[in-house]
């Protein structure tokens, strides 16, 4: 078990090795030798710990501990005064002396001096850390969470990463050092909630609430050493397994038994964030069964937790998934606007509505969810997929910070310009986990950058792609150029290099049915689904405008639906996903739709070439280990790109019967 732990990729962007940079080892020499921090908080073990361990990595001589309040080199100072500019979370750190660099980090709460800890170890690392040095960081995002999608039998639904780092068998996993290590990992990054099960919930995990009450209480024990308080998913239908005979929220006694449940909950674990639930989605139960609306069901559950600060999750993801692909005008694309915008303003205080970044389902490419900024009287947190279902599933290198900074960045305008989704969520951020028991905890070792991306972005959404490429970068492989060259152009291309050999211009799908990787055009053509992409002689996509087709772009702010309404405005990109457009079309580049299907599929097999020998280029400035194991995935991500582009240049040369003007080979 413990081999394991030893490999390089095992401490991510936390292992604190020697700084080798001259300057850096000039500046720091003889310096930070001391610290200081206040005394009897629930967190300071875990600052101790971690200026320990990080100042002894990075320096090579550990510090002495001094006295609280001693004028050591390094103080963490808990200064309740300072709550009314950095809240309970934010953090000040300066540098008062040249010479002498000394530091202080402050914070108004544990947190805070917390996460102002890490942030000391991270600059320290990039050289930042010197005289008259100064910064104050409040986090964006109130609720910066992870959801875990494991299941007690130890399997993860769309877990790409070997098993359930928590449940095996349906206990509590025997390493529950490795939980404590993920706890570090994710505050490290300022992530401060975390669901630990399945959104959708099967009867064993049921029992979370019940019976097998003792094993969230030892997560949440551990999480809480590091400042992260434990959600639940629950089973909307839960009281429908413990006897009663109706699940209704309106009933007296469903009610009630939420009410004596979540009683015994927070007796039990008094910090217990709440709950997340998935209901009238994909065969789960929920209040639709009843006659009831979403807000009736998710207020039944806000007012068992409101008496306890318990925080009630709506996920969005509602649809009808039993939709008849014959029918050309029921869009699932509609679904969670039609369903949520009318009930505006109908939710209790604690409940957040978590909305996925667009309205069909982490496609590599598809527009921002029309819900942002069109419920102003709801308080919403955008779910993001850090696990890559539809993006490779962690075996293909796709870095998708630069995806999220355009979700993030993508103007609404519910208050007038400049209402991107960073300001209007004002709930926070969630995002469904990459992480399981494999030895580097990702599967592949550079889709950690995404897991370190997702909780820099939480924390701080303006930070640029760039900036915290590189930071996870140095952080994860240390200060030589040319490996940060290398990594940063192979991770800031990948997204577009996945998007070139998979599928076009915003259209989504052709994938597998189930489990979602490898190419089947029409895998999901004629199923219930509603992921339709309407390919025929003539041409392809799904006509979503609101003078011919769904209606959906219809329900953006004026200044996007007129963009989306247009063939000639629409954003190439996403061409495919608002109309129906013949193969002879020119795109804005001068290029038919047919050619540009078949030459960004060649392409992109190609980009993947370059992958491989730019990683190539960097054998032996990195661990061996490291260095095979990504080539590893490289190489296979070579062979499912050519895959890729033969199936789907094969399909639309077959389907158009138009020849690629370059003359390339294309399997008829």
């Amino acid at each position: 078990m413990e081999d394991f732990k030893n490999l390089p990729d095992y401490g991510c962007w936390l292992k604190y090795d020697l700084l080798e940079n001259e300057l850096f080892r000039r500046r720091y020499q003889g310096r930070l030798q001391t610290i200081s921090l206040y005394e009897n908080g629930s967190l300071t073990p875990a600052i101790r710990t971690e200026l320990l361990r990080g100042i002894g990595g990075l320096l090579g001589s550990e510090p002495a501990v001094l006295p609280p309040s001693a004028a050591a080199s390094v103080r963490v100072i808990r200064a309740a005064e300072a709550g009314d500019v950095l809240g309970p979370e934010g953090y000040q750190l300066r540098v008062e002396d040249q010479d002498s660099l000394e530091v202080v980090i402050t914070g108004a709460g544990e947190r805070g001096c917390l996460y102002g800890t890490f942030a000391f170890l991270r600059l320290l690392q990039m050289g930042e850390i010197k005289g008259g040095f100064h910064r104050t960081e409040v986090p964006a995002m109130p609720l910066r969470m992870i959801n875990h999608w494991d299941n007690l039998d130890g399997t993860i639904e769309r877990g790409y990463a070997g098993r359930s780092i928590f449940f095996r068998d349906h206990e509590l996993c025997r390493d529950l050092d490795r939980v404590r290590d993920y706890a570090r990992l994710l505050a490290s990054v300022g992530i401060n909630s975390v669901v630990v099960n399945n959104v959708n919930v099967h009867a064993a995990e049921t029992q979370l609430v019940a019976s097998r009450l003792e094993m969230v209480q030892t997560l949440a024990g551990i999480f809480r050493e590091y400042g992260l308080r434990v959600f639940l998913s629950i089973n909307y239908a839960s009281p429908l397994e413990f006897g009663l005979d109706s699940a209704d929220p309106l009933d007296v006694a469903v009610r009630s038994w939420w009410k004596e449940r979540v009683e015994v909950l927070y007796a039990e674990i008094p910090d217990l964030g709440g709950f997340l639930v998935k209901a009238d989605s994909e065969n789960r139960p929920g209040p639709f069964t009843y006659g009831r609306s979403q807000a009736d069901g998710a207020n039944m559950l806000g007012e068992a937790l409101a008496p306890f600060g318990g925080v009630l999750i709506w996920r969005c993801f509602v649809y009808n998934c039993q939709q008849d692909w014959r029918d050309k005008k029921t869009d699932r694309a509609r679904a969670a606007y039609d369903y949520f915008k009318p009930l505006d303003g109908q939710f209790r205080e604690n409940v957040i509505l978590q909305i996925k970044n667009g309205p069909m389902d982490f496609q590599v490419r598809e527009p921002v969810s029309p819900l942002f900024g069109a419920m102003e009287a709801t308080k919403q947190i955008v779910e993001l997929q850090i696990t890559q279902e539809y993006t490779g599933q962690q075996r293909h290198l796709c870095y998708l910070v630069p995806q999220w900074k355009e979700i993030l960045d993508f103007d609404t305008y519910a208050q007038g310009p400049g209402s991107t989704v960073a300001k209007v969520v004002s709930g926070g951020m969630a995002g469904v986990v990459n992480v399981g028991d494999d030895p580097n905890w990702t599967g592949h070792t550079l889709a950690q950058a995404n897991l370190y991306g997702y909780g820099r972005l939480a924390w701080d959404p303006r930070l640029q792609a760039e900036q915290i490429t590189e930071e996870w970068i140095t952080l994860t492989f240390g200060h030589d150029l040319q490996i940060h060259q290398t990594i940063g152009q192979m991770l800031l291309s990948s997204w577009e290099v996945y998007e070139n050999y998979t599928t076009p211009l915003g259209i989504g799908w052709m994938c597998n049915p189930n489990h979602h990787f490898g190419p089947n055009v029409d895998g999901y053509e004629y199923s219930k689904w509603g992921t339709y992409h309407r390919a025929d002689h003539f041409g392809i996509g799904v006509d979503r405008t609101v003078r011919n087709g769904t209606g959906f772009a219809g329900q953006y702010r004026p200044e996007n639906a007129k963009m989306y309404e247009s063939m000639e405005s629409c954003p190439q990109e996403l061409l495919l996903f608002f109309h129906r457009v013949p193969y002879t079309y020119r795109l804005k580049t001068g290029k038919t739709l047919i050619q540009h299907i078949y030459d960004t599929h060649f392409l992109g097999v190609k980009q993947v070439q370059g992958l491989i020998s730019a990683w190539t280029s960097i054998q032996g400035r990195i661990h061996e280990h490291t260095y095979l194991h990504v080539l590893d995935r490289l190489e296979e991500q070579l062979l499912h790109a050519m895959e890729w582009r033969d199936v789907i240049n094969t399909y639309f040369y077959r389907i158009s019967r138009i020849e690629d003007q370059h003359n390339r080979e294309i399997h008829s």
